[in-house]
């Protein structure tokens, strides 16, 4: 197994062990999706809250309601993922400075300085914490795919 592939395999088993609901839990789950995002026939939702915890879907660079990333590459798929971000957030009682983790995919680790330098753009100083990872292939092609975890305001 290349090391990329297990570094994906353990943040992902660490990150299903850690979101187990208990039965009390589980009956405050509460799904969230605009008419949007239902319109595309994919199966999950857009946000998914627990308590005060809101847990978003990976964005790519997609404008909403659209299976066409944005073009010009990382730049502007990076915009648009963070755009998407925190239009999600704010529909569910949320905003970019009460996301707690994000967890940034790349499909090319040479972009990270570019992913970076937007990225401070909407996040400030204290930032959430943050894990990246290069992988073999984002949904559609995407450079880029950041998926969060925020709480409500």
């Amino acid at each position: 197994m290349r090391a990329s592939s297990f570094l994906l395999f353990a943040s992902s088993f660490c990150l299903l062990t850690s979101c187990l609901l208990t039965s009390a839990q589980a009956e405050n789950l509460q799904h969230h999706n605009t008419d949007l995002a239902r319109s595309l026939g994919s199966p999950y939702s857009e946000a998914v809250q627990v308590g005060s915890t809101l847990y978003l879907s990976g964005q790519i660079g997609n404008v909403p309601g659209a299976l066409t990333l944005v073009e010009g590459g990382i730049g502007p798929q990076t915009e648009q993922v963070l755009k998407n971000i925190k239009a999600i957030l704010e529909r569910n009682g949320s905003d970019m400075p009460h996301v707690a983790k994000c967890t940034v995919y790349l499909a090319d680790i040479k972009d990270w300085p570019a992913v970076n330098n937007i990225y401070r753009g909407y996040f400030q100083a204290p930032y959430p914490a943050r894990s990246a990872f290069a992988t073999g292939g984002l949904p559609l092609g995407a450079a880029i795919e950041i998926e969060c975890i925020g709480v409500l305001r």
